[in-house]
């Protein structure tokens, strides 16, 4: 029976990596890609990033607009995500299993952060580019569905692991449902809350070069502008920006972890 059971599983795990094979064969032939120019093509690209894309002097007249441009994405990025965890945080309460009222609302509001999960910022970029144009206020958008699909789910996770005892502990004492909320989920939930507030942010910086792009804001843009330019020396400065900018906050969050957590 267990050799039967052995030979099932390694027979799917076959057929799975063959199916992989497969698809992956089809991809190639469609795209007719090829694994050899792609090595071939390193070299030259390396020689091209070294000769062109790298800062000059006169491309530091640009750094005070760069900068001003990278302040706006954070901005941009901070306020998206702050108002995504207020309404992320209202959907994980009545989703949570910990905390929903019934099954019925827990179902929907899991169903609308999976939603809007699933759905990339650039794809919302694209359906708002629609409605709103090209400004700041349609990459805004886009950053903060992105953000509450992704903070919704993570926060119902976070109140699940606080665990019913507590819950439990002050509903036998006789709290009411506000009581258990103040009391317990948030003082128990927030300072995982906070660790993936500043993940969010940071992961919409990110983000928001993309958006900014098609949004034509922000740093993104940019950067498209001075490209499509060939104004490869501004180019190459916007990118150490972003990187500078990306690490400097990333060790600003982790510290921020260290102490909250």
């Amino acid at each position: 029976m267990q050799d039967k059971f052995f030979f099932k599983k390694r027979r799917n795990l076959f057929l799975i990596l063959l199916l992989i094979i497969l698809i992956a064969y089809s991809a190639i032939d469609i795209t007719q890609f090829s694994i050899g120019k792609m090595f071939s093509s390193i070299p030259r690209s390396i020689i091209w990033s070294v000769t062109n894309f790298y800062p000059t002097s006169a491309s530091f007249s640009h750094l005070p607009d760069i900068i001003n441009k990278m302040v706006q994405t954070i901005f941009m990025s901070i306020a998206s995500v702050t108002f995504a965890a207020i309404f992320a945080f209202i959907f994980a309460i009545c989703g949570s299993k910990t905390t929903r009222a019934n099954a019925f609302i827990g179902t929907i509001a899991r169903g609308i952060a999976t939603l809007f999960r699933n759905i990339d910022v650039t794809v919302w970029s694209m359906i708002l580019l629609f409605s709103f144009g090209q400004n700041a206020l349609t990459g805004l958008f886009a950053l903060f569905f992105g953000s509450f699909g992704f903070l919704t789910r993570a926060f119902i996770e976070t109140i699940d692991e606080v665990g019913e005892n507590s819950v439990e502990a002050l509903q036998a004492t006789g709290a009411s449902y506000s009581s258990v909320i103040v009391h317990s989920v948030i003082p128990s939930s927030i300072p995982q809350m906070v660790s993936w507030l500043l993940f969010m942010i940071e992961n919409n910086i990110r983000s928001a070069t993309l958006i900014g792009i098609l949004t034509g804001t922000g740093i993104g843009f940019a950067f498209d502008i001075q490209y499509k330019d060939l104004n490869y020396h501004v180019a190459s400065l916007i990118v150490i920006v972003i990187v500078i900018t990306i690490l400097l906050l990333e060790f600003i969050s982790n510290y921020v972890r260290r102490v909250i957590l």
